[in-house]
């Protein structure tokens, strides 16, 4: 998993992780529209990144929810099989504009879902509704994607923590991913552009095109070992391990769409909804 922002400070001074936000570079004649990235609707968390996110059919009165990663939860990681539901919290989110200024802090009254089995994942739901942090702030929601997204696809990793973008394509996906005690299925590799770092964990992973969310940044292989921490590596359908140093990685989020319905209520009982249950 990528780490928080004490482990990074040597990180960010090579990397330049302070620099101006990137945008995505201008398509050739024949490729589809790409719409501006930017930071508008992401969060910085303590420790890592997010974004406001709404479902594709949700209303401007339902509880806006935050997309991050789950072992990004305030309560530290996950033990593998583990399922957060309704949990209290009161957890702060500092919301960006689109130039990465922070206009405001958001504040969760509950964990609506958290886990780091099969996918690594947690959504809060905050406070506030999408509507009123529009008419406050005048910052929209991000939409999930509700399809499976497609090797190829041109993306941009959105990180609030760092205020920097990573543009980058899907290189393809991975039957299953481990790291440690956990394993994660059908996760998005990232062409080698999308060098991410710690504090990146929980980062929108944004279609170029629709400007929608396919997926949340969460880990990659630092130095090369062989399904350890901060080492994940590839199994795929015959148990072959493939390890790929320097390579990273997100969790799909179109599953999410299906497990919550009107109000940002979550239904792991709703049709389509396959998400990990308690």
């Amino acid at each position: 998993m990528k780490k928080p922002l004490l482990a990074t400070l040597a990180a960010l001074a090579i990397a330049g992780a302070g620099a101006a936000p990137a945008v995505a570079a201008t398509p050739d004649t024949e490729a589809p529209a790409v719409k501006a990235v930017n930071f508008a609707g992401t969060v910085a968390l303590s420790n890592c990144s997010g974004s406001v996110v709404r479902m594709p059919d949700s209303a401007d009165d339902d509880p806006a929810l935050v997309l991050t990663n789950g072992h990004c939860l305030e309560s530290g990681f996950l033990d593998p099989g583990e399922v957060v539901v309704d949990r209290a919290s009161t957890r702060s989110f500092g919301l960006l504009n689109s130039a990465g200024t922070r206009v405001a802090t958001l504040r969760a009254n509950k964990i609506a879902y958290s886990t780091m089995t099969d996918t690594d994942v947690a959504v809060y739901q905050l406070t506030r509704t999408y509507g009123q942090i529009r008419g406050s702030y005048g910052i929209n929601a991000l939409t999930l994607n509700d399809a499976h997204p497609v090797a190829g696809t041109a993306i941009s990793v959105v990180s609030g923590y760092w205020k920097r973008v990573y543009n980058c394509s899907i290189d393809g996906f991975v039957h299953q991913m481990r790291e440690g005690d956990w394993t994660w299925k059908d996760s998005v590799r990232y062409t080698a552009a999308c060098d991410t770092i710690g504090g990146t964990s929980g980062s929108p992973v944004v279609d170029q095109t629709t400007g929608r969310v396919v997926a949340v940044n969460n880990t990659g292989n630092e130095s090369g070992e062989r399904c350890t921490l901060n080492n994940p590596c590839e199994v795929d359908a015959n148990g072959n391990i493939t390890v790929r140093q320097g390579i990273n990685y997100a969790q799909q989020t179109y599953q999410l769409a299906a497990c919550f319905g009107l109000d940002s209520k979550l239904d792991l009982y709703a049709s389509g909804c396959t998400l990990p249950k308690p």
